[in-house]
């Protein structure tokens, strides 16, 4: 059966059936030249719509405390436009260019694609707050709906967040309780525990709490600069550049030469000196932390305007380089050796603070040879101790003593490096007299705490490289820091390029002191290459 023609077509003769394809042809022509004359109109209204989406998607994003301050920034700004003469024409143009701009390329799609977090990062970021529920949750909390509960989501405490590439939290901003502790020490430990198993372990993680606003931020920090070799570091007479840190944790930078070029990065920076609050220094780690790079490091930089003794109680021979240097009044290991050194320190800071006296009794300058710097090294005392005691001499650590209590005075540093099972041996005025520490190693909290007198404010990595730790200057903050390589030049596993970099800033044997520290001066950085962290 065939189909039938439409009704009011077949009676048309040819003559109609040409007239309205005219007519549907004229009816095209102008809805086409229309929609060019209106296109300029479409492009704008498409901005002004994209526009008017992206501004109430951001305040729907942001938090109440800063749509407040927003608002009122934009009714200063629409207000003082007003008053300006030709304000609102000048703002209508410029709100017509930004929204043609904006609504330019085609499309039918008047909201951009949703790039919220994904199925995996909303389970994880469930899981974190569900972790968190049992440390800020109380069955007599006030209110209807609480910020932690066992049955709550995490949209009623989670404020900011944002994840990495492979779906892990790179930063979190979680508000959490008035009633909770965040003053005690154990309670925050405990919740930054709960985020740092939760967020993905083997990453640093940063924690910043807001006692004030009730407001705990977590961020991934950036690894610290492992390949810078000891140099010689643009510092002043009395700064000892430690290590470096993170970006922003101190004010200043320091240009160093690694193994692609030179940058900026900033140090932790230990000034000594008569006017320095925290004169002697006190190093702590495990066997392979690199508390003995660090003394090392100390020590090629002290010789660029002093003198450095060694007292080496390990008996492993790193500081034998340092043997017979200008500069260098002995390096000893044996116990005899070791208290001889330490009784001539005792007899040298007595003898500075006497001629210092009497020179300033007597209106005249201090002699430059009191004026001069002294640093004694001492590496591992409480082996030298426990050695003393078995053949019945002296313990070494009672002639520290004197140059702890006087060496500020008498311009003598001392510094002391021990590992943690050798802690409790060290003596009372070694305690008592070193306020800057630096703790190296895979440490936990609690030690960096009982060690530094605050904790961390990053959770230790779990298996950091070497001369990784954290450095405290007196009552400043605890900042992470990595040393400079400085490896053992007469090591045969030293890489060549880190033996040169040491070699380079030891003063030559059998040449004067001066022309030593000036040829230590104006040595230019280590050669460029690839360089590997040091022993």
């Amino acid at each position: 059966m065939g189909l039938r023609p439409l009704p009011g077509l077949t009676g048309l003769g040819s003559g109609a059936m040409q007239a309205v394809r005219r007519s549907r042809g004229a009816a095209r022509a102008g809805a086409d030249g229309a929609a060019d004359v209106l296109q300029p109109l479409v492009v704008v209204g498409r901005g002004l719509r994209r526009l008017a989406y992206d501004g109430r998607a951001w305040w729907e994003a942001a938090p109440q405390e800063r749509r407040g301050p927003v608002g009122a920034l934009v009714f200063v700004g629409v207000l003082g436009v007003y008053l300006l003469p030709y304000g609102p024409a000048l703002a209508v143009g410029a709100l017509l260019v930004v929204a043609g701009w904006k609504g330019r390329g085609g499309g039918v799609a008047e909201a951009p694609a949703e790039t919220g977090p994904g199925p995996e990062e909303l389970a994880r970021l469930q899981s974190l707050y569900e972790a968190l529920v049992p440390c800020f949750a109380r069955a007599d909390e006030p209110g209807e709906e609480p910020l932690y509960a066992h049955d709550g989501t995490y949209e009623r405490s989670f404020e900011e967040f944002s994840f990495t590439g492979e779906g892990r939290v790179e930063r979190l901003l979680l508000r959490y309780p008035a009633h909770f502790a965040d003053c005690d020490a154990e309670q925050r430990q405990r919740v930054e525990r709960v985020l740092d198993a939760k967020a993905g372990r083997g990453r640093e993680y940063r924690f910043g709490w807001d006692e004030e606003r009730n407001r705990l931020e977590l961020s991934v920090l950036p690894p610290l600069p492992a390949d810078v070799v000891a140099q010689p570091f643009v510092t002043s007479p009395g700064e000892t550049v430690l290590g470096f840190t993170d970006e922003g944790a101190v004010p200043r930078t320091l240009p160093v030469t690694d193994g692609w070029g030179s940058r900026d990065v900033p140090p932790v920076v230990w000034r000594t000196g008569p006017r320095s609050t925290e004169p002697h220094l006190l190093v702590l780690g495990n066997p392979g932390s690199g508390a003995s790079t660090l003394l090392r490091s100390v020590a090629v930089q002290a010789l660029r305007h002093g003198d450095v003794l060694v007292v080496e109680g390990g008996g492993a021979g790193e500081f034998a380089f340092l043997t017979g240097r200008p500069g260098v009044p002995a390096v000893e290991s044996s116990v005899v050796g070791a208290l001889a050194a330490l009784e001539w320190v005792v007899h040298e800071t007595e003898r500075r603070l006497l001629t210092g006296h009497r020179a300033r009794q007597a209106g005249d300058p201090v002699p430059a040879d009191v004026r001069r710097p002294l640093w004694v090294v001492v590496d591992r005392p409480a082996l030298l101790s426990h050695l003393a005691r078995a053949e019945g001499r002296r313990d070494p650590q009672e002639l520290l003593e004197v140059p702890l209590r006087h060496g500020r005075a008498a311009h003598v540093t001392v510094v002391v490096a021990e590992q943690f099972e050798g802690a409790q041996a060290l003596a009372q005025a070694v305690r008592a007299y070193t306020r800057a520490r630096v703790v190296l190693g895979p440490e936990s909290a609690d030690q960096v705490r009982a060690v530094l007198g605050e904790g961390p404010a990053a959770a230790p990595a779990p298996q950091p490289p070497r001369g990784r730790g954290y450095a405290r200057l007196g009552g400043g903050p605890v900042l992470r820091l990595q040393v400079p390589a400085t490896p053992d030049p007469h090591d045969e596993e030293t890489d060549e390029a880190q033996r040169q970099a040491v070699l380079a800033l030891l003063p030559e044997r059998g040449r004067p002191a001066g022309a030593a520290r000036a040829a230590a001066q104006a040595a230019g950085p280590p050669p460029a290459g690839p360089v590997a962290a040091g022993r």
